[in-house]
């Protein structure tokens, strides 16, 4: 009996095994070139396929144990209040708020603006009243969004939180190497988890990838918004590549939004169904301890100093 219940798990991740391989040999088989090459690329992949479906059944295990534990966390529930830590003060807090409320208005008043010629497009403008109460509707979040990027600057440069986050926020080597074991790590090649500071290589990227977008959204959308004085000022061609711009970026940043910054922050099943720290601000010490290490460290170290001066 004890025998015949060792070989199921065996038999299981056996069969486990065989179907991603079969998986593989379906994906691969989809993209083959249809020349001379198709059977060099076959028997490249059969010699592949062990590896390549290892990589990826150790995957799916991690991801599958860190969903466990995550799971097992919760129903358990919190024995002992944890300690929480300040992330974001009240002020950056607000300026996230209006930041992806002005994102919001642009993009479900935007997007049918690009894909004009479809049924739901139609139904949107509908909904809003019209395309002239869309395009209304468009340049309030469009003034929402210059507002709170000119406040940004403002921030960055005036008070000493800004300065600290903004330096913070800057990427260096040690980005490029945690982003590379991150990877190592998800694949199951290693054990060791990049141990984050103040922000990760994640959190970076969103930051600057919003700097980016809004250097061209707001750029390109004044230009389309006071049409006039940019066909007086610039050639007409310059006019139509703010066009481009503003639309292409538009559906970029959507794109990352969705894709990206969702998953990061709420449909990871760490944050499932949300990170709630962009409404509280704080994280507690388990999460601190998970997630920014180095800055937990550096915050207890600190405190240790404080508590050694009012001692002497």
């Amino acid at each position: 009996m004890a025998e015949e219940e060792g070989k199921k798990p065996a038999a299981n991740e056996e069969e486990t095994r065989r179907q991603l391989e079969q998986l593989l040999d379906a994906l691969v088989g989809q993209s083959l070139p249809r020349d001379g090459r198709a059977e060099l690329v076959r028997q490249v992949l059969q010699e592949r396929r062990p590896g390549m479906a290892a990589d990826l059944e150790a995957l799916a295990s991690r991801l599958r144990a860190e969903v466990a534990e995550e799971v097992q966390r919760r129903s358990q529930g919190e024995a002992v209040p944890q300690r929480e830590y300040e992330r974001f003060s009240l002020n950056f807090r607000i300026q996230h708020v209006v930041l992806f409320s002005s994102c919001i208005v642009l993009i479900l008043t935007g997007l049918p603006i690009k894909f004009h010629d479809t049924g739901w497009a139609a139904a949107m403008f509908s909904l809003m009243g019209g395309i002239q109460t869309s395009a209304f509707i468009h340049r309030i979040g469009a003034v929402g969004l210059i507002t709170v990027g000119l406040y940004h600057l403002l921030y960055t440069g005036a008070l000493a939180e800004g300065r600290r986050n903004f330096f913070a926020l800057i990427p260096g080597p040690k980005d490029l190497r945690d982003a590379a074991l991150m990877i190592r790590f998800f694949l199951g090649r290693t054990e060791e988890r990049p141990k984050f500071g103040r922000f990760s290589y994640v959190e970076k990227f969103d930051y600057w990838a919003v700097y980016w977008g809004m250097i061209i959204m707001c750029g390109s959308g004044l230009m389309l918004w006071f049409e006039n004085d940019t066909m007086r000022l610039f050639p007409k061609y310059i006019f139509d590549i703010a066009k481009e711009a503003h639309s292409d970026e538009a559906l970029l940043a959507t794109l990352a939004i969705i894709i990206w910054h969702f998953y990061n922050v709420h449909f990871n099943p760490h944050k499932f169904p949300m990170n709630k720290v962009w409404i509280t601000g704080r994280m507690s010490e388990e999460e601190m301890q998970h997630e920014h290490p180095l800055e937990l460290e550096e915050i207890q170290r600190r405190e240790r100093q404080g508590k050694a001066e009012e001692k002497r």
